[in-house]
């Protein structure tokens, strides 16, 4: 397929939005899963699992507005980081997730190397142009 490079770089934007506001509303009607995957070590399970939905959702709104893209980006960026310690956790406790195939468990790890690394693409000027003011 050959589309124009703008094409491609505004499916890579809505696709990345999707995914964020879709995973972020799923934080509300999926509580028990995400509490699930929360480390026993880590405090506050409930609030950590709402207050990431509620970033995945305005972080998957902002990236599609010009002006706060960049930080929206990096905003998820750093959400993705923090949120990592929950694969690890499924990753090397599959006694506890026996419905996921270990496969999968692994494969969410590399996934969110992925995502970050999108995330990291949508806050280069590729996605910022700044705009060139004529004198």
């Amino acid at each position: 397929m050959n589309l124009p490079i703008s094409l491609w770089r505004k499916i890579a934007l809505f696709s990345f939005s999707f995914i964020f506001i879709y995973v972020g509303i799923d934080h509300f009607i999926n509580l028990d899963f995400y509490l699930s995957i929360m480390p026993p070590a880590f405090p506050l399970h409930l609030e950590a699992v709402l207050i990431s939905g509620f970033f995945e959702i305005l972080g998957g709104i902002c990236i599609l507005i010009p002006k706060l893209r960049k930080q929206a980006a990096w905003g998820l960026a750093a959400l993705i980081v923090a949120v990592y310690p929950a694969n690890i956790y499924m990753a090397l406790s599959p006694e506890v997730f026996p419905e996921y195939p270990l496969y999968l468990l692994y494969f969410r790890l590399i996934l969110q190397f992925l995502i970050f690394y999108w995330a990291y693409l949508l806050t280069t000027q590729k996605f910022n142009p700044e705009k060139v003011e004529l004198i």
